[in-house]
């Protein structure tokens, strides 16, 4: 019998799945093992749920602050998946490149640095005209 999820994870879902893509958190659900199911199930429900659908700010508000606050933490591998999300989500390039240089100020040119490269990489894979 399946466990009964509370609204927080039923929203949390329907944003993430919106957000990120249905593929790619469907795929994420079906990878996951004995080890890792409540990984997901708790990033579901704690961040995406009580953080993303609450609702206050806008969801390219949410976008900028997770794209900054990312890079100055060096998680390569939630940048990119971040950076094609906001990009599917609306937010152009010059934005992108605005909050990098933001967070050339505040957190260091190495962590812009590897911001840029890293857009640079999904820009190039992207089919989308520039903005």
């Amino acid at each position: 019998m399946a466990k009964a999820r509370s609204k927080a994870y039923r929203d949390g879902l329907k944003i993430r799945r919106r957000w990120l893509g249905k593929a790619y958190v469907d795929k994420a659900f079906r990878e996951a093992d004995d080890f890792t199911i409540d990984l997901q199930h708790y990033v579901t429900e704690h961040g995406w749920g009580a953080s993303w659908a609450r609702g206050v700010l806008p969801m390219k508000t949410r976008a900028f602050m997770n794209l900054a606050m990312i890079s100055a933490l060096n998680r390569p591998h939630e940048l990119e998946i971040h950076l094609r999300a906001a990009l599917r989500n609306g937010m152009s390039r010059r934005e992108i490149k605005e909050v990098f240089l933001h967070v050339a100020t505040y957190c260091g040119a190495p962590a812009a640095i590897d911001g840029f490269r890293l857009a640079q990489k999904v820009f190039a894979g992207e089919k989308r005209p520039r903005a």
